[in-house]
């Protein structure tokens, strides 16, 4: 088969190398078919040019400049930035160009480029993973240093380094012309230089910006090589907007979300909420006070999420967008006052609105960009909507007052919130969705949203007592069991003065039993979970001990001096011995479990020849139609009968396809696979005329014909009979803190239930005397019932229960998901995995997943009981109807698989 052009083995390496998205990788690919068309030394002709590029990609209707230009339109947040880097890496890899200038439209984007481009210690720097560029990075000529001349010079005497050239078109506009006037130097001007590079591409940053600027047409005089134009929103500005004639690839904003590369966009109002019933005034405030109570929520959700995750913390802020001037000081002060929320937020509401043509000023950009890492603000109120050069991934509430549903539908409204702060979602929904506030709209929004051609699909939200989101103030619980609470003395308080029990072995917390209480805990984490195979009953042999003993010592050799002042050997030797044998009675044994193939597989693909070859019938397209949409393939498959790509043998462009089965290995398949293509290959021979014209129907049809080979290959398909082996990777995970977001005005002992029921999720529960934790939440009262039967003296064959905190247990289900049960259950000869549904999903298609999952690894488990504590493992899905007063251990272990 025809190996990957240079070109195309380059582009792969670069969207490798810089973790391209798939639609950033669309792009690449559509540069590199476009680049494949222009001369690259001698002159361009723009008419042919446009009539090749109309011919392969319909939405061109024009370059609307002199020089060759395209657009390419993706959604906010998917990363036109790192699309640009990709641009010029390739562009340079490739030889076509060493020379660039980028275009940004204000100072706020200008600066972010500059940092994008240059910092390499940057997070968001560009062209991390081009070893070519890390070796020697591209020469950075800005606005502000272009007169040291480097971008004339470069470093390199030989003339080989990529120089990126970066100018903020307004402040070239207000320096009247400084880049025009002659150098010396030079012999001419620093623009009629970059003017006569013959290989000099443009690429314009929120190209829509420049559509109707008189600075801009300045600098188009340029006249690059070519232009590439990256903006969210492919219209001009103004009020007759106008959409763009030369978008090459759209990629919007509803497949963004779709995708999963932005957050997921929600509208709120209040629960039972009429709007009509309120003065403007009123309402207002109502959306405020509303929007708060969100914005807390929200912030409780990422600080529990930051914990569980061990991920960095992020601090949202709400966006209040208001009318005009004189309003946004106003809703400001409201804000600051006494009058809301008692002046807490007083010093931590910053405003920002637009000078007297309606563009945010450079100030107030940077006040905003800085947002990101501003733990100190969480109210923004600004004035109409936001533009670009605002990337921060930190805004999870807007409140827009007094705006239509069309304005808060608009990307100008939804896009500046849309990006996610870790790069992906993490599948908690509270991290990766953007909340719109709207009680005076809510319908109007709902249906907008539902209607064709709507760029989103909003999930509703209610707030107030019975919502989705109650207007009570929650925090984050760092619950330890009620073993190490007792030991640090680290007792988790309520509202109310309710704490943690002390046990009857509680030890007064002094700063040096707390510290050696710590370093004990995490060496039987770290190290002596893995290292000790018989389970959490080697904790309590005396070698194990003293073994944790002297590791304890070391840890602690730097304080070991102080301590000993205060603790002797023998004290220090009886709390280690504790604090073993404390959490090998406190801990359910839950031993780690990973499964893998006994031994390599082997596959391959039996010998044979093909069948049903006459129901082959294609027939070749006239030169106007062969053309492949670039959605429905990739781009080296785009190609006219007669240009484009071309194989050596019609052959392969079967076999091009067939490779893109995961099943298929070209290396060890090459020579069946070109039997079988041939076999077709052969059949359009019979019945087509000419040679060109079998290629014209394996160009076009190749994917399909490769489609039809590979049906029949899957029926031979082989491997080597292959066995799976559990291996123990841990025998026990001692507990650890669990992190619960709780509102502290709503406890509840765990026999008492919740009123109204479905307000369970948001009731903090204590009072157990059988699980480690004394402090529980549950997702519905079912479940809170099932654990108020097994703590009580009715089931005392039930030793101990928790509900597991996250990475407790090692459970994969539907490729790779994680599973957390909602229960396990320790017996005096059995332990339990108990998961409690409604009567409704039992027969749910992930609830089952779920349960085989479930049971596959309670099989794996039991494999190695004997070497633990000797119990065997099983398996429980009960229904809410089958959790009664009447419920014995007995009739729940006949249940359990």
């Amino acid at each position: 088969m025809t190996d990957l052009s240079r070109d195309d083995r380059l582009r792969r390496q670069v969207a490798q190398r810089l973790s391209l998205r798939k639609p950033q990788e669309e792009g690449l690919h559509i540069l590199g078919d476009v680049a494949g068309m222009i001369d690259w030394t001698g002159t361009v002709d723009p008419v042919a040019l446009l009539d090749e590029v109309k011919a392969r990609y319909p939405s061109v209707e024009s370059f609307e400049r002199a020089f060759p230009s395209l657009a390419f339109a993706l959604a906010t947040g998917v990363g036109k930035t790192r699309l640009m880097g990709a641009f010029i890496a390739w562009l340079y890899l490739t030889g076509r160009s060493k020379n660039f200038f980028v275009l940004a439209p204000n100072t706020t984007i200008y600066d972010k480029l500059v940092t994008d481009f240059s910092r390499q210690s940057s997070a968001k720097y560009v062209f991390r993973g081009i070893a070519e560029f890390a070796q020697t990075p591209p020469i950075i000529v800005t606005g502000d240093t272009w007169e040291e001349g480097r971008g004339i010079r470069g470093s390199d005497l030989f003339g080989g380094e990529a120089i990126i050239n970066i100018f903020n078109v307004d402040k070239i506009n207000k320096e009247k012309g400084r880049i025009r006037s002659f150098r010396e130097t030079l012999g001419e001007s620093y623009f009629d230089y970059l003017s006569r590079l013959p290989d000099l591409v443009m690429l314009m940053d929120e190209a829509h910006r420049y559509r109707a600027k008189a600075a801009a047409n300045a600098v188009f005089e340029l006249a690059p090589r070519i232009g590439l134009e990256l903006t969210a929103t492919p219209k001009t500005v103004g009020a007759s907007p106008k959409d763009f004639k030369n978008v090459v690839y759209s990629y919007g904003l509803g497949q963004a979300m779709a995708d999963g590369y932005v957050k997921e966009p929600a509208v709120a109002t209040r629960a039972d909420f009429r709007p009509d019933g309120v003065a403007p005034e009123e309402l207002e405030r109502i959306m405020l006070a509303d929007g708060i109570t969100y914005h807390e929520h929200v912030k409780v959700e990422l600080d529990l999420y930051a914990r569980q995750s061990g991920r960095q913390q992020v601090h949202p802020f709400m966006l209040v967008v208001a009318r005009d001037t004189a309003h946004a000081s106003a809703i400001r002060a409201y804000l600051e006052s006494e009058e809301f929320h008692d002046g807490a937020y007083r010093g931590r509401v910053i405003e920002v609105h637009s000078n007297q043509t309606g563009e945010e000023s450079n100030d107030a950009m940077a006040r905003l960009v800085g947002l990101e890492h501003d733990a100190q603000t969480d109210i923004v109120v600004h004035v109409n909507k936001l533009k670009e050069g605002w990337d921060v991934t930190n805004l999870y509430t807007i409140v827009p007052l007094r705006a239509s549903a069309s304005e808060i539908l608009t990307e100008q409204t939804l896009g500046r919130g849309l990006r996610l702060p870790y790069g992906v979602r993490t599948g908690v929904e509270a991290v990766d969705t953007l909340t719109v506030i709207a009680h005076d709209r809510f319908d109007e929004v709902i249906k907008r949203a539902k209607e064709p051609g709507s760029i989103v699909r909003l999930k509703e939200i209610t707030i107030g007592e019975g919502g989705d989101v109650t207007p009570e103030a929650r925090e984050v619980m760092t619950v330890p069991t009620a073993f190490e609470a007792a030991l640090t003395g680290r007792l988790p308080e309520m509202g109310g003065g309710v704490v943690a029990e002390e046990r009857a072995d509680y030890i007064p917390p002094t700063p040096e039993k707390v510290a050696y209480v710590d370093t004990t805990l995490a060496l039987i984490r770290d190290k002596f979970e893995r290292k000790l195979t018989g389970g959490l009953a080697d904790l309590k042999k005396p070698e194990v001990q003293a073994e944790i003993a002297h590791d304890v010592r070391a840890a602690t050799a730097a304080a070991q001096g102080s301590f000993d002042t205060l603790l002797g050997h023998d004290e220090v030797e009886q709390l280690i011995a504790q604090i073993a044998v404390g959490v090998a009675d406190n801990t359910i044994e839950i031993p780690e479990i990973v499964v893998l193939p006994s031994r390599e597989v082997n596959f391959w693909f039996d010998d044979f020849d093909l069948d049903g070859l006459d129901t082959i019938r294609f027939r070749p397209s006239s030169d106007t139609i062969l053309i492949r949409n670039l959605r429905d393939d990739s781009q080296r498959e785009l190609a006219r009968s007669n240009a484009g790509p071309r194989e050596k043998r019609p052959e392969d462009y079967i076999i091009r396809h067939l490779m893109d089965f995961p099943e298929v290995d070209y290396d060890s398949h090459a020579a069946k696979l070109y039997k079988w293509a041939s076999q077709v290959i052969e059949r359009l021979r019979a019945y087509l005329g000419t040679e060109e014209e079998v290629e014209a129907v394996a160009l076009e049809h190749g994917q399909a014909l490769a489609r039809f080979v590979f049906e029949q290959m899957r029926r031979h398909y082989r491997e080597t009979p292959v066995e799976y082996r559990a291996t123990r990777v841990r025998s026990f995970k001692a507990l650890k803190p669990q992190q619960l977001g709780v509102s502290l005005s709503k406890k509840l002992l765990l026999t008492e239930a919740a009123t109204p029921l479905s307000s369970t999720p948001g009731i903090l529960f204590y009072g157990s005397k059988k699980s480690p934790y004394q402090f529980h939440k549950f997702d519905s009262d079912p479940e809170r019932r099932f654990a108020a039967l097994i703590d009580s003296s009715n089931m005392p064959g039930v030793l101990r229960w928790l509900r597991p905190a996250a990475g407790q247990f090692d459970i994969e289900y539907d490729r790779g998901r994680r599973y957390e049960p909602d229960f396990v259950v320790e017996c005096s000869d059995r332990k339990l995995i108990v998961e409690v549904k409604a009567h409704r999903d039992m027969t749910d298609a992930v609830v089952l997943e779920k349960a085989r999952a479930a049971r596959a690894w309670v099989m794996n488990a039991n494999q190695f009981a004997a070497e633990g504590d000797g119990k065997e493992w099983g398996y429980a899905l009960l229904s809410e109807h089958d959790v009664t007063e009447s419920m014995t251990l007995a009739g729940l272990l006949a249940k359990a698989a």
